[in-house]
């Protein structure tokens, strides 16, 4: 029990170290969790908001494509790019207070291509949105 504690721990280590970028910062992006099997973090809804008060559709679309973009650059490995290459959202409810907290869960884990599934949802656990998003892998290039 104790290895995959650690382990649980070394990879969240890993995705806390390499960044979560900029945009996702700004909009307060906190990781809950990261594994090999799943990822979780969350962002207030306040200040991500439409000019009526709701979480933004955009915000949504920024949890979701920070988390499956990190898992699958997780699973990449070394040397190793994944890139978006296709998100998609369905928005089911508005968040107006709190937290959203989205769970990425991979889909499909290739060589070549990611799938992963993040489901948003807010304090209460009500789902607010389902994305999908696919990442092409590549090799880095040397220069």
């Amino acid at each position: 029990m104790t290895d995959t504690v650690d382990t649980a721990s070394d990879d969240l280590a890993w995705a806390e170290a390499r960044g979560i970028g900029a945009l996702a910062e700004k909009m307060g992006f906190e990781w809950l969790e990261f594994s090999a099997a799943r990822c979780a973090a969350r962002m207030p809804v306040a200040g991500n908001t439409q000019p009526v008060g709701l979480f933004h559709g955009g915000a949504y679309v920024v949890l979701g494509e920070s988390l499956g973009s990190m898992h699958a650059n997780f699973h990449a490995g070394p040397g190793r790019l994944a890139v978006g290459v296709d998100i998609n959202a369905t928005h089911t409810r508005s968040a107006t207070s709190g937290f959203v907290t989205g769970v990425c869960t991979p889909l499909h884990l290739g060589r070549s291509i990611t799938v992963h599934e993040i489901v948003v949802t807010d304090d209460e656990g009500r789902r607010c949105s389902t994305i999908r998003i696919t990442n092409h892998i590549k090799d880095v290039s040397g220069g």
